[in-house]
Protein backbone atom coordinates (compact mmCIF):
# COMPACT_ATOMS: atom_id res chain seq x y z
CA UNK A 1 0.00 0.00 0.00
CA UNK A 2 2.89 2.38 0.78
CA UNK A 3 4.07 1.75 -2.78
CA UNK A 4 0.70 2.33 -4.44
CA UNK A 5 -0.59 5.44 -2.65
CA UNK A 6 2.22 7.83 -3.69
CA UNK A 7 1.74 6.75 -7.30
CA UNK A 8 -1.97 7.45 -7.11
CA UNK A 9 -1.30 10.82 -5.49
CA UNK A 10 0.53 11.91 -8.65
CA UNK A 11 -2.31 11.04 -11.00
CA UNK A 12 -4.81 13.64 -12.19
CA UNK A 13 -8.08 14.18 -10.33
CA UNK A 14 -9.93 13.25 -13.53
CA UNK A 15 -8.15 9.87 -13.63
CA UNK A 16 -8.72 9.23 -9.91
CA UNK A 17 -12.43 10.05 -10.14
CA UNK A 18 -12.84 7.79 -13.18
CA UNK A 19 -11.07 4.96 -11.38
CA UNK A 20 -13.00 5.71 -8.21
CA UNK A 21 -16.32 5.48 -9.99
CA UNK A 22 -15.43 1.98 -11.15
CA UNK A 23 -14.24 1.00 -7.68
CA UNK A 24 -17.46 2.31 -6.17
CA UNK A 25 -19.51 0.06 -8.41
CA UNK A 26 -17.22 -2.88 -7.75
CA UNK A 27 -17.69 -2.52 -4.00
CA UNK A 28 -21.45 -2.18 -4.50
CA UNK A 29 -21.68 -5.32 -6.61
CA UNK A 30 -19.42 -7.46 -4.42
CA UNK A 31 -20.98 -6.63 -1.03
CA UNK A 32 -24.64 -7.63 -0.57
CA UNK A 33 -24.81 -6.01 2.90
CA UNK A 34 -23.41 -2.69 1.61
CA UNK A 35 -25.79 -2.84 -1.35
CA UNK A 36 -28.82 -3.45 0.86
CA UNK A 37 -27.85 -0.67 3.28
CA UNK A 38 -27.25 1.88 0.52
CA UNK A 39 -30.56 1.08 -1.16
CA UNK A 40 -32.49 1.15 2.13
CA UNK A 41 -31.01 4.45 3.33
CA UNK A 42 -31.50 6.19 0.00
CA UNK A 43 -35.05 4.89 -0.35
CA UNK A 44 -35.87 6.08 3.17
CA UNK A 45 -34.85 9.61 2.13
CA UNK A 46 -36.88 9.45 -1.09
CA UNK A 47 -33.79 9.59 -3.32
CA UNK A 48 -34.40 8.84 -6.99
CA UNK A 49 -32.88 5.81 -8.68
CA UNK A 50 -30.65 8.05 -10.81
CA UNK A 51 -29.25 9.86 -7.76
CA UNK A 52 -28.78 6.60 -5.91
CA UNK A 53 -26.81 5.13 -8.80
CA UNK A 54 -24.68 8.27 -9.02
CA UNK A 55 -24.00 7.97 -5.28
CA UNK A 56 -22.53 4.50 -5.81
CA UNK A 57 -19.83 5.94 -8.08
CA UNK A 58 -19.27 9.02 -5.93
CA UNK A 59 -18.48 6.90 -2.88
CA UNK A 60 -15.60 5.41 -4.87
CA UNK A 61 -14.47 8.84 -6.04
CA UNK A 62 -14.25 9.96 -2.41
CA UNK A 63 -11.84 7.14 -1.59
CA UNK A 64 -9.68 7.52 -4.69
CA UNK A 65 -9.18 11.28 -4.32
CA UNK A 66 -7.73 10.85 -0.82
CA UNK A 67 -4.14 10.08 -1.86
CA UNK A 68 -4.03 13.32 -3.85
CA UNK A 69 -5.42 15.29 -0.90
CA UNK A 70 -3.38 13.59 1.82
CA UNK A 71 0.04 12.98 0.31
CA UNK A 72 0.91 16.30 -1.28
CA UNK A 73 3.59 18.32 0.60
CA UNK A 74 2.31 19.71 3.89
CA UNK A 75 2.71 23.37 2.90
CA UNK A 76 1.33 22.94 -0.63
CA UNK A 77 -2.24 24.20 -1.26
CA UNK A 78 -4.92 21.98 -2.77
CA UNK A 79 -3.70 21.33 -6.30
CA UNK A 80 -7.11 21.20 -7.97
CA UNK A 81 -9.46 24.15 -8.62
CA UNK A 82 -11.48 25.19 -5.56
CA UNK A 83 -14.29 27.71 -5.86
CA UNK A 84 -16.13 29.18 -2.88
CA UNK A 85 -19.81 30.01 -2.48
CA UNK A 86 -20.90 31.68 0.75
CA UNK A 87 -17.43 32.70 1.93
CA UNK A 88 -18.93 36.04 2.97
CA UNK A 89 -20.99 34.19 5.60
CA UNK A 90 -17.82 32.88 7.21
CA UNK A 91 -16.26 36.34 7.01
CA UNK A 92 -19.25 37.70 8.92
CA UNK A 93 -19.17 34.98 11.58
CA UNK A 94 -15.41 35.23 12.08
CA UNK A 95 -15.70 38.99 12.49
CA UNK A 96 -17.68 38.41 15.69
CA UNK A 97 -14.46 37.34 17.37
CA UNK A 98 -15.92 34.18 18.93
CA UNK A 99 -15.47 30.52 18.19
CA UNK A 100 -17.11 28.94 15.16
CA UNK A 101 -18.54 25.43 14.75
CA UNK A 102 -18.77 24.14 11.16
CA UNK A 103 -21.04 21.16 10.51
CA UNK A 104 -20.28 18.98 7.50
CA UNK A 105 -22.35 15.92 6.53
CA UNK A 106 -20.87 12.80 4.90
CA UNK A 107 -21.40 14.43 1.55
CA UNK A 108 -19.17 15.36 -1.36
CA UNK A 109 -15.53 15.80 -0.45
CA UNK A 110 -15.59 16.58 3.26
CA UNK A 111 -11.80 16.24 3.34
CA UNK A 112 -11.58 19.27 1.05
CA UNK A 113 -13.91 21.29 3.28
CA UNK A 114 -11.48 21.41 6.20
CA UNK A 115 -8.40 21.91 4.04
CA UNK A 116 -10.04 24.68 2.02
CA UNK A 117 -11.13 26.47 5.20
CA UNK A 118 -7.60 26.23 6.63
CA UNK A 119 -6.09 27.64 3.45
CA UNK A 120 -8.49 30.58 3.23
CA UNK A 121 -9.24 31.41 6.87
CA UNK A 122 -6.80 29.41 8.96
CA UNK A 123 -4.21 32.15 9.43
CA UNK A 124 -6.99 34.21 10.97
CA UNK A 125 -8.73 31.46 12.93
CA UNK A 126 -7.33 27.87 12.89
CA UNK A 127 -9.59 24.85 12.69
CA UNK A 128 -9.62 21.58 14.64
CA UNK A 129 -11.52 18.69 13.07
CA UNK A 130 -13.04 15.76 14.96
CA UNK A 131 -12.48 12.39 13.29
CA UNK A 132 -12.87 8.72 14.08
CA UNK A 133 -9.48 6.94 13.87
CA UNK A 134 -9.32 4.03 11.45
CA UNK A 135 -9.08 0.53 12.86
CA UNK A 136 -6.15 -0.44 10.62
CA UNK A 137 -2.86 0.70 12.17
CA UNK A 138 -1.28 1.77 8.86
CA UNK A 139 -4.33 3.85 7.87
CA UNK A 140 -4.63 5.36 11.35
CA UNK A 141 -0.99 6.49 11.18
CA UNK A 142 -1.53 7.93 7.70
CA UNK A 143 -4.63 9.84 8.87
CA UNK A 144 -2.81 11.38 11.80
CA UNK A 145 0.09 12.63 9.68
CA UNK A 146 -1.65 13.51 6.40
CA UNK A 147 -4.65 15.37 7.81
CA UNK A 148 -2.62 17.71 10.01
CA UNK A 149 -1.71 20.79 7.96
CA UNK A 150 -0.95 24.45 8.62
CA UNK A 151 -3.85 25.90 10.67
CA UNK A 152 -5.57 22.49 10.59
CA UNK A 153 -5.41 20.18 13.61
CA UNK A 154 -7.28 16.95 14.32
CA UNK A 155 -8.91 15.46 17.41
CA UNK A 156 -9.96 11.80 17.77
CA UNK A 157 -13.56 10.95 18.58
CA UNK A 158 -12.84 10.16 22.24
CA UNK A 159 -13.07 11.92 25.58
CA UNK A 160 -9.53 13.20 25.07
CA UNK A 161 -10.54 14.52 21.67
CA UNK A 162 -13.54 16.32 23.12
CA UNK A 163 -11.25 18.11 25.57
CA UNK A 164 -9.09 19.23 22.65
CA UNK A 165 -12.18 20.67 20.96
CA UNK A 166 -13.23 22.53 24.09
CA UNK A 167 -9.80 24.08 24.48
CA UNK A 168 -9.75 25.19 20.85
CA UNK A 169 -13.21 26.74 21.11
CA UNK A 170 -12.35 28.57 24.33
CA UNK A 171 -9.43 30.13 22.45
CA UNK A 172 -11.90 31.44 19.87
CA UNK A 173 -10.91 28.98 17.17
CA UNK A 174 -12.99 26.99 14.67
CA UNK A 175 -14.18 23.38 14.95
CA UNK A 176 -15.22 21.00 12.21
CA UNK A 177 -17.61 18.12 12.95
CA UNK A 178 -19.56 15.54 10.98
CA UNK A 179 -22.88 15.61 12.88
CA UNK A 180 -24.27 12.61 11.00
CA UNK A 181 -21.46 10.41 12.34
CA UNK A 182 -22.62 7.89 14.93
CA UNK A 183 -21.03 8.94 18.25
CA UNK A 184 -19.87 6.58 21.00
CA UNK A 185 -22.41 5.34 23.51
CA UNK A 186 -23.37 8.00 26.04
CA UNK A 187 -22.42 10.88 23.72
CA UNK A 188 -25.67 11.04 21.78
CA UNK A 189 -29.44 10.66 21.78
CA UNK A 190 -31.84 8.91 19.44
CA UNK A 191 -33.46 11.35 17.01
CA UNK A 192 -35.18 10.93 13.64
CA UNK A 193 -33.03 11.13 10.53
CA UNK A 194 -35.08 10.85 7.35
CA UNK A 195 -37.88 9.43 9.49
CA UNK A 196 -35.92 6.68 11.24
CA UNK A 197 -34.33 6.87 14.71
CA UNK A 198 -30.59 7.43 14.47
CA UNK A 199 -28.12 7.79 17.33
CA UNK A 200 -27.10 11.46 17.01
CA UNK A 201 -24.27 13.35 18.68
CA UNK A 202 -25.11 15.92 21.34
CA UNK A 203 -21.61 17.38 21.21
CA UNK A 204 -22.16 19.73 18.27
CA UNK A 205 -25.15 21.53 19.79
CA UNK A 206 -23.64 21.64 23.26
CA UNK A 207 -20.44 23.23 21.97
CA UNK A 208 -22.49 25.98 20.38
CA UNK A 209 -25.04 26.53 23.14
CA UNK A 210 -22.62 26.34 26.07
CA UNK A 211 -20.00 28.68 24.59
CA UNK A 212 -22.05 31.08 22.47
CA UNK A 213 -20.01 30.08 19.39
CA UNK A 214 -21.39 30.72 15.93
CA UNK A 215 -22.50 27.77 13.80
CA UNK A 216 -22.74 27.19 10.06
CA UNK A 217 -22.79 24.37 7.50
CA UNK A 218 -19.76 23.76 5.32
CA UNK A 219 -19.79 21.17 2.55
CA UNK A 220 -17.93 20.59 -0.70
CA UNK A 221 -19.43 19.52 -4.00
CA UNK A 222 -17.28 17.34 -6.22
CA UNK A 223 -17.46 18.63 -9.81
CA UNK A 224 -17.74 16.18 -12.73
CA UNK A 225 -14.81 15.04 -14.90
CA UNK A 226 -12.21 16.01 -12.29
CA UNK A 227 -12.92 19.72 -12.71
CA UNK A 228 -12.34 20.45 -9.01
CA UNK A 229 -14.62 21.43 -6.15
CA UNK A 230 -17.12 24.00 -4.94
CA UNK A 231 -16.96 24.73 -1.20
CA UNK A 232 -20.30 25.96 0.11
CA UNK A 233 -20.85 27.77 3.41
CA UNK A 234 -24.48 28.09 4.48
CA UNK A 235 -26.46 29.06 7.58
CA UNK A 236 -27.83 26.20 9.65
CA UNK A 237 -31.26 25.64 8.01
CA UNK A 238 -33.05 24.78 11.28
CA UNK A 239 -31.96 26.96 14.24
CA UNK A 240 -30.90 25.27 17.46
CA UNK A 241 -33.29 25.60 20.41
CA UNK A 242 -32.46 28.19 23.07
CA UNK A 243 -31.12 27.09 26.44
CA UNK A 244 -33.70 26.91 29.20
CA UNK A 245 -33.92 29.58 31.92
CA UNK A 246 -31.87 27.38 34.25
CA UNK A 247 -29.17 26.99 31.59
CA UNK A 248 -30.04 23.41 30.71
CA UNK A 249 -30.02 22.11 27.14
CA UNK A 250 -32.69 19.94 25.56
CA UNK A 251 -30.38 17.44 23.85
CA UNK A 252 -33.17 15.70 21.97
CA UNK A 253 -34.62 18.92 20.55
CA UNK A 254 -31.13 20.07 19.54
CA UNK A 255 -30.38 16.73 17.86
CA UNK A 256 -33.67 16.90 15.96
CA UNK A 257 -32.80 20.40 14.72
CA UNK A 258 -29.37 19.31 13.54
CA UNK A 259 -30.70 16.19 11.81
CA UNK A 260 -33.36 18.24 10.02
CA UNK A 261 -30.70 20.71 8.94
CA UNK A 262 -28.50 17.92 7.59
CA UNK A 263 -31.47 16.44 5.72
CA UNK A 264 -32.05 19.73 3.93
CA UNK A 265 -28.38 20.10 3.05
CA UNK A 266 -28.06 16.50 1.85
CA UNK A 267 -31.07 16.82 -0.45
CA UNK A 268 -29.35 19.70 -2.24
CA UNK A 269 -27.03 17.09 -3.78
CA UNK A 270 -28.23 13.59 -2.81
CA UNK A 271 -26.05 11.97 -5.46
CA UNK A 272 -22.96 12.86 -3.38
CA UNK A 273 -24.10 11.63 0.02
CA UNK A 274 -22.64 8.42 1.47
CA UNK A 275 -25.88 6.48 1.61
CA UNK A 276 -23.90 3.35 2.33
CA UNK A 277 -22.74 4.79 5.67
CA UNK A 278 -24.14 2.74 8.57
CA UNK A 279 -26.09 5.70 9.98
CA UNK A 280 -28.65 3.71 11.95
CA UNK A 281 -26.30 1.35 13.77
CA UNK A 282 -25.98 0.94 17.51
CA UNK A 283 -23.26 3.15 19.06
CA UNK A 284 -19.91 1.72 20.07
CA UNK A 285 -18.54 2.01 23.59
CA UNK A 286 -16.67 5.24 24.29
CA UNK A 287 -12.88 5.08 24.23
CA UNK A 288 -11.12 5.82 27.48
CA UNK A 289 -9.27 9.09 27.82
CA UNK A 290 -5.50 8.99 27.41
Amino acid sequence: MSFLLPRLARRSLRFLHALGGLMGWLAYLLSPSYRRRLKANATLAGVSTANRRAAVADAGKLVMELPRLWLRPREQPITDPVRWEGAELLEELLARGKGLVLLTPHMGSFEVSAQAYAERFGARQPITVLYRPARQAWLRELEETARARPALATAPASLAGVRLLMRALKKGETLGLLPDQVPPSGMGVWAPFFGQPAYTMTLAARLVLQTGAAVAVLWTERLPHGAGYVVRAQPLPVPLPERAADGSIDDEAAAIAINRSMEQVILQRPSQYLWGYHRYKQPRQVESAS
